[in-house]
C-alpha cells in the first residue's frame, strides 16, 4: 500500500508537515491534492521549495490522483497524502483507493464552522464526510503535530454533530 498517512491540513505544506510528521512517516512523496492550487504554477514552486531534501512532491487535481494511483504510478513510494477538504479523500476512497488512515490537522474556524478540537472546526457536510470516511473503515483522527494525542473522529464530534 503506497498511502501510509492522508492528512487535511488547510495550510497544506508547511513546516509541521516537511519536518514534523517528515521525520515519523519518512515518506518517499509527498502527494497534494486540490483542483485549484494543482493549476496555479507559483504556488505549486514554493511548495515544492520546501520539500525534503530526498523526497518527491506531487501537487496535482483528485482526478490525476485517481488515475496515477490505479496505474500503479505509485506502487513503489511511500506517499503522504495532504489535502484541504475531507471531501477529496471521500472522492478518493469511492474511488477505491486505498487509505489506511486520515489525521485531521488544522481547519480554519471561518464560513460558519463549528469547533471541534483547538485547531480544528468543521461544517456540517465536512463532518459527514469525516463520518463517511470512517464508515469506510478508515481511521479518522484529530491530531496537530505526531507528538500530540490523537483524538477520535466520535470523541471530536460528540454533542456537536
Amino acid at each position: 500500500m503506497p498511502i501510509t498517512l492522508a492528512r487535511i491540513d488547510q495550510r497544506l505544506v508547511h513546516g509541521i508537515t516537511v519536518n514534523d510528521w517528515n521525520a515519523v512517516l519518512k515518506p518517499k512523496r509527498y502527494m497534494v491534492i486540490d483542483d485549484a492550487i494543482s493549476t496555479d504554477e507559483m504556488i505549486k514552486g514554493s511548495m515544492r521549495m520546501s520539500k525534503p531534501s530526498g523526497t518527491g512532491m506531487s501537487i496535482i487535481d483528485t482526478n490525476k490522483a485517481i488515475t496515477n494511483f490505479k496505474a500503479g504510478s505509485y506502487d513503489d513510494h511511500k506517499v503522504f497524502i495532504i489535502v484541504k477538504e475531507p471531501e477529496t479523500l471521500v472522492k478518493l476512497a469511492e474511488a477505491g483507493i486505498e487509505i489506511p488512515e486520515v489525521n485531521v490537522g488544522l481547519i480554519f474556524a471561518e464560513d460558519g464552522r463549528t469547533a471541534v478540537t483547538g485547531r480544528v472546526s468543521l461544517n456540517q457536510k465536512e463532518a459527514d464526510d469525516l463520518k463517511e470516511l470512517q464508515a469506510k473503515g478508515i481511521n479518522v483522527s484529530f491530531q496537530y503535530r505526531p507528538n500530540e494525542e490523537k483524538i477520535a473522529l466520535d470523541k471530536a464530534l460528540a454533542g456537536k454533530f
